[in-house]
């Protein structure tokens, strides 16, 4: 493409990105503010110039129960606007956004403790994964692990947003489902730590193992209707193990789920490990090798533990001769970042690229946004190809590009100490980009970067209560953070 046409098509591929994947600073339904997962929110007064202003609202004061590694939602359905959290102590709670006053409060039942677990690392274990908003029904989704008489169970429960009370019909019981469809499902083993995700209909429950992965788990989706909780269906791996356990859990493009399995055990042929795999609203089952990929060296892989099930696939649409291209980029903890052809997946070692990006495993959650001539992707990860002054950076963006074929290659890194998941701002959907991420379990400071160079804008003060892959929000006034006991607020 000549230099004359080349802002046109930016300004046509922005627009699209806009359009299909950036998340309005409006609502915050799901993880990473869009079913895509790009992590990526339009914030019209962000800009360089105001993120070094960034300060904590001390007007703010937001007490919670628990610990927290799910992400907050925020909805301006309500009067006033509500940030809705839950924890690991299977409290939900909704919170008034500008003040952090309690507004209700829903308790799920006792969380399961660590002894009651054939393994772990999460005590007590309750809310894990991301809950998802359905803002036509005024309902929010999530699971609760739940200790009962005969031990622990997963419930996934609709509540009001409105009050917080259980709608008619839920909570339903995981196990109980999935028994009268003859499918195996033994609750104290699996684990649920992904983000929940609504498509045509139902809320899409991901699962996987515990830490230490013990026991006889799967990596399993379960839809659940909105409209009528008895309306289940599931798809599993056929070999032991293979989890759904990334943060962002399955990932959507709009007509199809997306999602990453893990290692499997004693399987001699493919059993559904290490893999990325396409499904839709109904999880049948495909042979079509165009809905699935796996590395050619998938036995290796799962020898070493060394799985895609990590991080989330995260669709792009890649700025291309004539258009955009539709790509799905998956990220391994092998230190490999794989790209797809989204309409064709390709089967066994049917990536259209793949490089060695990293100098240690990637389990992250990333965030997609558009660059010059390409998208760009952050991620916490140590960058193989970082430059020598920013080596162990721990924030690394990649870009992504199509041109004169698709490929991967280090765009910058940034120094942050922490293990969040970043996101990205801009304020009309290309300009002004920001990179956030907490340096969670590290220093536990919020960091800002230009996302087009890498030039930190931006460092906060210590934040306590951070756990491991904790993200953030954007909102069209706030930044906010969930930790134990606490949501923080940053204010612009």
């Amino acid at each position: 493409m000549t230099r004359r046409r080349y802002p046109v098509a930016l300004a046509v591929a922005c627009a699209w990105f806009l359009a299909h994947h950036a998340s309005a600073a409006a609502d915050v339904l799901t993880y990473h503010g869009a079913m895509n997962r790009s992590g990526h929110y339009v914030v019209p007064a962000l800009t360089w110039e105001r993120a070094g202003a960034l300060r904590p609202d001390e007007k703010f004061r937001a007490k919670i129960s628990g610990h927290v590694y799910a992400q907050p939602l925020f909805w301006r359905g309500g009067d006033p606007r509500r940030l809705v959290v839950a924890t690991e102590d299977n409290v939900v709670q909704a919170l008034d956004a500008n003040t952090g006053a309690e507004l209700w409060t829903r308790r799920l039942g006792g969380p399961v403790p660590r002894s009651s677990l054939p393994c772990g690392n999460i005590n007590p274990l309750g809310v894990t994964g991301t809950p998802v908003i359905e803002e036509s029904k005024q309902a929010v989704y999530l699971n609760a692990a739940v200790e009962t008489r005969s031990g622990p169970r997963h419930l996934v429960f609709a509540l009001s947003l409105k009050d917080g009370a259980v709608l008619p019909g839920w909570p339903v019981d995981v196990g109980e489902a999935l028994a009268r469809r003859h499918q195996p499902f033994v609750a104290a083993a699996q684990n649920q730590r992904g983000a929940l995700a609504i498509l045509a209909g139902r809320v899409f429950v991901p699962f996987g193992g515990h830490f230490g992965d013990c026991g006889d788990y799967h990596g399993i989706v379960v839809g659940i209707g909105l409209s009528d909780p008895t309306d289940v269906v599931s798809w599993a791996t056929r070999a032991r193990g293979g989890g759904i356990w990334a943060p962002g859990g399955v990932a959507s493009d709009g007509r199809s789920l997306f999602a990453a399995t893990g290692n499997t055990f004693g399987a001699s042929s493919f059993a559904d490990g290490e893999a990325v795999v396409r499904l839709g609203a109904d999880l049948r089952r495909s042979g079509d090798k165009r809905d699935l990929f796996a590395p050619s060296d998938w036995q290796a892989l799962d020898r070493r533990d060394a799985d895609l099930g990590g991080t989330n696939p995260l669709p792009l649409d890649v700025p291309a001769d004539g258009g955009t291209k539709p790509l799905l980029l998956a990220l391994g903890k092998d230190r490999k970042a794989y790209l797809l052809d989204r309409n064709n997946l390709g089967g066994i070692d049917g990536s259209i690229a793949h490089a060695t990006v990293a100098e240690s495993a990637i389990i992250t959650a990333p965030a997609a946004y558009p660059g010059q001539d390409g998208m760009l992707v952050a991620m916490h990860a140590t960058g193989a190809q970082c430059p020598a002054v920013r080596r162990g950076a721990g924030l690394l963006v990649l870009k992504i590009g199509t041109r004169p074929q698709p490929g991967v290659s280090t765009a910058w890194c940034g120094a942050v100490r922490g293990a969040g998941a970043p996101i990205v701002t801009t304020t009309d959907g290309h300009s002004n980009p920001i990179v956030w991420m907490l340096g969670a379990e590290g220093d536990n400071r919020l960091h800002g970067f230009r996302g087009d160079t890498g030039e930190p804008l931006f460092t906060g003060p210590p934040l306590s209560g951070l756990r491991h892959f904790q993200t953030l929000i954007a909102t069209e006034d706030r930044l906010y953070v969930a930790a134990d006991g606490a949501v923080y607020a940053f204010g612009f």
